[in-house]
């Protein structure tokens, strides 16, 4: 599920997350994710409500590749592309979703309204996960892990 994004058909130079493991701790950074497919393609343009649950979906699916889950999470940063017009609507599905993760504490987080890289995208999300790094390893085979 980590994967380059130009594996895209259109390509894009950056990684959906990167993984760093320093010392027993894996940090895992999570690029801005949007509601995009498997193909990069935007998902729900001009439902606002709808690209922020396949936002949330999307994390979620980065954050199980790596053996991590929401209660992992310590940041987000939430871009806005109208910040006036959805951020209650935004924080009404955060909260549920985070609430639906059984997650306490919430991780720390921050709003910016933000002009996206693509009109039809509304939200844009990155998150930031720490956790002992034996638990979520992947191995190869070889007895080497996996490098996002």
């Amino acid at each position: 599920m980590l994967n380059e994004a130009y594996a895209y058909p259109k390509p894009s130079s950056f990684s959906r997350a990167l993984r760093l493991d320093i010392k027993g701790v894996t940090i895992l950074l999570i690029s801005g994710t949007a509601s995009v497919d498997e193909n990069g393609k935007t998902v729900h343009a001009g439902d606002f409500r709808a690209q922020t649950w396949r936002t949330y979906r999307n994390i979620t699916g980065l954050l199980e590749a790596e053996g991590a889950t929401w209660k992992d999470v310590v940041r987000t940063t939430c871009y806005l592309r109208d910040i006036e017009r959805d951020y209650e609507a935004f924080n009404e599905i955060r909260t549920q979703f985070f609430a639906e993760q059984g997650l306490d504490p919430l991780p720390a987080s921050t709003g910016i309204q933000a002009i996206l890289c693509r009109p039809d995208l509304l939200v844009e999300i990155e998150a930031m996960a720490i956790f002992e790094s034996d638990r979520g390893s992947s191995d190869d085979g070889n007895g080497e892990r996996s490098a996002a």
